[in-house]
């Protein structure tokens, strides 16, 4: 199913009082959607799911739906909870949004049975649904033979492979009816090369333009120049990952004029001084400051 290349995975912007900032949320929106981003994902992982409300993550729903007009808008919806999991589906689907994202059942690390019942029950609502293998927050692996079950659950369209390992990429795409994205930014572009869907991207926050360009030049079979646009970036993928996500990502957006604010919920903290000293460097090179 084409949901696009470059789906945005939006930070959720705070106020002064950690509320969520629908003015700023609503302008991100916008901005992704006009620097390169073919659809956005509200309230996943870069967007601190983990510490919203039902209500606050329905009210992003609604704001992606309302503001993305014709562009694709996909909900993350999963949990460790499958109920949880299926009434945030269905508040997705009354809101008119194009899919969900549906992580790995995190903490409970169930067996494949239940993983495989999970994302069954969350399909059934009748959206699009693409499944998260993040193994590195959700402790639990998805591997090939287990993605390949759950890929034949009906509206099961994609999966997002957040785990760099390349020979169980191979495997996955070689699943059919299966589109593949990214899950980390770094993996972009083997993702590309094995024909794949695209990325759910936290760095096209900022470089959006050119991750499309690196889609351009791969679906134009020019690899060689997909891959020097994916070099030119890797200190900028680097950077915004040395402490946990979203922290850098949002002080980044703060240093480029995109949100108002860097504010996180706790557990989260604001990145140091230091940490924003050592990637202002990186966004000059890319020339994001510029904007601000």
């Amino acid at each position: 199913m084409n949901l696009g290349t470059i789906l945005t995975a939006l930070v959720t912007p705070f106020d002064a009082d950690h509320r969520v900032d629908e003015r700023a949320m609503c302008a991100l929106i916008a901005h992704s959607l006009d620097n390169g981003s073919d659809g956005v994902v509200m309230s996943a992982t870069t967007g601190e799911a983990s510490t919203l409300t039902d209500d606050e993550k329905i009210a992003l729903f609604r704001w992606g739906r309302r503001e993305a007009g014709d562009s694709v808008v996909i909900a993350n919806t999963g949990s460790n909870d499958t109920a949880h999991s299926v009434h945030l589906t269905h508040a997705a689907a009354e809101i008119g949004c194009d899919a969900v994202l549906a992580v790995t059942p995190y903490y409970n690390k169930p067996p494949r049975a239940g993983i495989v019942a999970h994302m069954a029950s969350i399909a059934e609502v009748g959206l699009p649904v693409i499944v998260y293998n993040i193994p590195g927050r959700s402790v639990v692996n998805l591997p090939p033979d287990w993605i390949a079950e759950i890929a034949q659950i009906p509206n099961v369209v994609g999966v997002k492979q957040a785990h760099n390992d390349l020979a169980e990429l191979d495997a996955i795409m070689g699943i059919p009816g299966l589109s593949v994205w990214a899950g980390n930014d770094d993996l972009y572009a083997r993702v590309l090369e094995r024909g794949g869907a695209g990325v759910i991207s936290v760095a096209s926050h900022l470089v959006g333009p050119q991750m499309a360009r690196m889609a351009a030049e791969a679906r134009g079979g020019d690899m060689d120049a997909m891959r020097a646009v994916d070099a030119e970036l890797a200190d900028l993928y680097e950077a915004l990952f040395v402490t946990s996500s979203p922290i850098l990502i949002k002080a980044a957006a703060e240093m480029a004029g995109l949100i108002p604010s860097d504010r996180v919920r706790l557990p989260l903290v604001e990145a140091t001084a230091s940490e924003r000293e050592t990637l202002r460097p990186v966004l000059e090179a890319h020339g994001v400051l510029a904007r601000a």
